[in-house]
């Protein structure tokens, strides 16, 4: 894709505008303005909108920074904390405001998408389109058109529309500029029309479209969330029926992903998976299943849930059993804190859930990540810190791999021998290979391999 194009295509002249600047929106404001448009940002954080102002990405994700640059030196990209700046600028605003977990329950707190809308309404005086990206529950842009209407002086002129937004941490530019689908939930031709304008730079290049209602829209996302949920968990619990009967779980995962029908991707067993969307995505799908009346048809999403966790403890129990079955004292080199590689994003992490568990348990956790470490000491200050792998791992009784960084997975098994007290290894994401541990001395173990 051609990501340097000065104009929009096809005379889709649209000013565009982007609510919320998180990891979700400033993806999406860079790349669009790297796609052509003449692009807003909008927060009510001041710091991170004169941190984007500058040309800083306030998270970790990779080619974001240059395309930030090019984008803010075309002067087609700009931020400002102004909603109704934001209103008179823009032909089609895009809601990113965070959905995160309200707290005492599974529902999702919507009460800063409402908060955004709302004021964004509030200085719609013509014809617009208004597109939710954020994850919400779905019935929630049927509710927020009548809200809409009720305030904005344009009234029903006004259209909300829903695009759900499907990014991986690690890979956010290039699942923007090149998405395997795009997903239109539109209740109008003219809203139809308006997001094929906008997304043309990328439809144009092959992507599939799915034109559908709102409703259908915002259940994708939770949809694809909770099956891509289920199939981690299915595998690791898998692990456990390994672990009770002498069975490999790799050798397992390897069959059935050979299965055209199961497919290998998301079918790796290991500590399961964090982050701010997966583990609160599925919780909020559960809630609001209940609140429709079909909770149980969902029910099996807290069992995935709970094997998700379970994981977590499964691994500090392994790594005791390597210690020889007692932690106190015990020097663990904990390699990774971010919830996933490619990322500092530590929401969630079971990386640092499990180093905090071993730390509670007794032992010395000493963590290295490639870039997470600010964020992991921030959020976790009891924890020691060290500034490689070499570092942490240097005097370590036992080394466990949490975050499956390449870097780690690179490691030369006979140089890290030359600085642990003791070679024993627990690879909690199956990232590297036993019988190159096992012939450079060490004792290596997984969870679900005998």
């Amino acid at each position: 894709m051609n990501t340097g194009c000065t104009e929009p295509v096809d005379g889709a002249a649209h000013k565009l505008t982007v609510i919320g600047t998180g990891y979700l929106g400033a993806t999406h404001a860079v790349c669009m303005a790297a796609l052509g448009y003449q692009v807003l940002g909008v927060d009510v954080d001041a710091n991170k909108i004169e941190r984007l102002a500058a040309g800083e990405v306030p998270f970790f994700e990779p080619g974001l920074p240059e395309l930030l640059a090019k984008a803010l030196d075309s002067g087609r990209l700009r931020f400002t904390t102004s909603l109704a700046e934001a209103a008179d600028f823009g032909d089609v605003h895009f809601l990113c405001v965070g959905t995160p977990q309200r707290a005492g329950s599974y529902a999702a707190d919507l009460r800063h998408v409402e908060a955004a809308l709302i004021t964004l309404a509030r200085g719609l005086h013509r014809r617009a389109l208004v597109v939710g990206k954020s994850t919400v529950p779905v019935g929630t842009a049927a509710r927020l058109t009548d809200l809409m209407h009720a305030v904005s002086p344009a009234g029903d002129a006004v259209e909300l529309a829903w695009n759900p937004e499907f990014l991986r941490e690690g890979f956010a530019v290039d699942d923007t500029m090149r998405p395997d689908r795009l997903v239109f939930g539109v209740s109008s031709r003219w809203a139809e029309r308006r997001l094929r304008e906008v997304f043309a730079p990328v439809v144009d290049q092959g992507c599939p479209v799915l034109v559908t209602d709102p409703q259908t829209a915002e259940l994708v996302k939770v949809a694809a969330n909770g099956f891509l949920a289920t199939k981690i968990s299915y595998i690791n619990a898998m692990a456990e029926v390994c672990e009770a009967s002498g069975a490999d779980v790799y050798d397992l995962a390897t069959a059935l992903g050979l299965d055209e029908r199961i497919g290998s991707r998301f079918l790796r067993p290991g500590l399961g998976f964090g982050g701010g969307c997966l583990p609160k995505d599925i919780r909020a799908f559960m809630h609001r299943a209940e609140e429709l009346g079909v909770g149980r048809a969902v029910a099996f999403l807290g069992e995935v849930d709970g094997i998700n966790q379970r994981s977590r403890g499964r691994m500090v129990d392994l790594v005791r059993e390597l210690a020889g079955g007692d932690l106190r004292g015990v020097r663990v080199a904990a390699l990774g804190a971010a919830f996933k590689p490619n990322s500092d994003d530590i929401r969630d992490a079971p990386a640092l859930d499990v180093a905090s568990a071993l730390h509670r348990a007794g032992a010395r956790v000493r963590v290295f990540d490639p870039v997470a470490m600010a964020n992991a000491r921030s959020a976790y200050p009891a924890l020691e810190y060290g500034d490689s792998a070499f570092d942490v791992a240097t005097g370590a009784d036992v080394v466990v791999l949490l975050t499956e960084w390449s870097q780690f997975r690179e490691i030369d098994p006979a140089a890290l021998r030359t600085v642990v007290a003791r070679p024993r290894i627990a690879d909690g994401r199956h990232a590297l290979d036993p019988a190159r541990w096992h012939a450079a001395g060490w004792e290596y173990r997984a969870l679900g391999r005998p």
